[in-house]
């Protein structure tokens, strides 16, 4: 695929996801302006609403001034009447990662990633850029910078992992300009240092992966058994139909901050729901709450068994420690069997020993860096007085989820090199039992080889 074609194509996904994304708030706010209102109120200001809702979910800060009738209205005192809203609905900002990722992963395999990636963070930037001009309701206003540079860098950096994804699969054919850079940098390692950086990259991103997997069973769980609470809280807003569309519509927007919350809850810290609150392992403190049915989930459950919660990032970090060293050891000794030049050199038994600690700690980092991340994307303000702190403390959850998952992967990667290296599949013609040998020519495609990344840069 040619550069051109390649950016052309970035940029038309982009736009229409983006446009897309928008009008799942159009549609609903619209059919509030026809049915709820007759169509006797400005629909600019419903536009409006549905650009508010795109730039809230990529993550975009609001400012409001309620104004003395609207705070009389709402309960707010007249000195907390301007404030700050700065969590993102998920919702929309899963759709433009997703995004990024797909243009990534596409360029990357056309062996144009960096042009792919930057054209649709480029278009998704216009495009917010442009939201934030005509979006807004009177006292609401978002950030202009914010608008066209949030919604860009999710693009940018789901683009930058699906590109890395896809260029690793693909190995030397994947490579371009800006991931041959990378290569090269990756083939200077010495091997048993590119091992243990595979090593934790790829134990803690399954550890935090298998985390947030258990967070959503936890939540679909929750909205199954408090299902009665839900949908008493629903009826007692007395929505009319377009209102429960958006509400409903809403709500699903908000299922990835509940996913990225009880994962914070699954590792310990938990999460709040305004000042002075705290839902975790621990317990559950709450005072009043804003009116969401889908809040009416939240667990009220013992200290006791909130606790054994801990054990799912205890035995995801174990088993990923396990795993994964395992099958990098087994590859190395592929490699190693394939290319007797590139056999490392003999090092003391401490070394190798270290190296596995080293892998499960580094492990717990990589997950403690994606679980934090997501934790604080999906916190912050969500309106005056006591909702000023919504979500849970990135930092904890960070070094929760380090610890939690980091102790037991050591023990993992140490458990895989008492364990010895997984036998391969023997050769046509070998006795069974006998070792495998693979053929000299024939190395993993995702090998890093040196000569292959000079050859195709060139």
């Amino acid at each position: 695929m040619s550069r051109t074609t390649t950016i052309l194509l970035a940029a038309l996904e982009a736009f229409v996801v983006a446009a897309a994304g928008v009008g799942l708030a159009v549609v609903p706010l619209a059919l509030v302006w026809a049915i709820s209102t007759g169509m006797a109120a400005d629909p600019a200001m419903f536009w409006g609403a549905a650009a508010l809702a795109w730039l809230v979910g990529n993550g975009v800060d609001l400012a409001v001034s309620l104004d003395p009738v609207a705070a009389a209205a709402l309960g707010v005192p007249e000195d907390s009447a301007a404030f700050g809203v700065t969590i993102a609905v998920l919702g929309f900002s899963v759709l433009t990662v997703g995004t990024g990722a797909h243009v990534g992963r596409r360029s990357a395999g056309g062996g144009h990633a960096a042009s792919g990636v930057l054209a649709a963070a480029v278009v998704t930037g216009i495009a917010g850029f442009a939201l934030g001009l005509t979006a807004g309701v009177p006292g609401i206003a978002p950030s202009a910078w914010q608008s066209a540079v949030v919604p860009a860098l999710l693009v940018f950096a789901g683009g930058a992992v699906g590109a890395g994804i896809e260029a690793t699969r693909l190995g030397a054919r994947g490579t371009d300009a800006t991931t041959g850079r990378l290569r090269r940098w990756l083939s200077a390692l010495d091997p048993a240092w590119r091992d243990a950086l595979r090593v934790a990259l790829r134990a803690g991103t399954a550890a935090a992966v298998g985390i947030v997997g258990a967070a959503a069973v936890a939540v679909a769980v929750a909205l199954a058994v408090d299902y009665a609470t839900v949908v008493g809280l629903w009826q007692s807003l007395r929505a009319d139909v377009p209102g429960g569309i958006v509400l409903a519509l809403g709500q699903l927007a908000l299922l990835p901050n509940l996913v990225a919350w009880a994962a914070a809850w699954i590792v310990g810290p938990g999460f709040a729901i305004g000042a002075g609150t705290s839902v975790s392992a621990g317990g559950t403190l709450l005072g009043p709450v804003p009116g969401l049915p889908v809040l009416g989930a939240i667990p009220k459950l013992d200290p006791g068994l909130g606790y054994l919660a801990l054990l799912v990032p205890v035995l995801l970090g174990f088993a990923a420690g396990f795993l994964v060293h395992r099958s990098v050891d087994a590859r190395r000794s592929r490699r190693a069997a394939g290319r007797p030049e590139q056999r490392p050199a003999r090092r003391p038994a401490a070394w190798t020993w270290a190296f596995a600690v080293g892998e499960g700690l580094a492990a717990g980092v990589v997950a403690g860096v994606l679980l934090g991340a997501l934790a604080w994307w999906s916190s912050g303000a969500a309106g005056p007085g006591r909702l000023d702190e919504v979500g849970p403390e990135w930092w904890t959850v960070a070094v929760a989820t380090a610890t939690l998952v980091g102790v037991p992967a050591v023990l993992g990667a140490v458990a895989s090199r008492v364990a010895g290296p997984r036998p391969g599949p023997a050769p046509s013609g070998a006795a069974p039992g006998s070792p495998a040998t693979p053929a000299a020519d024939a190395p993993d495609a995702r090998d890093l080889s040196e000569t292959d990344v000079i050859r195709t840069t060139e």
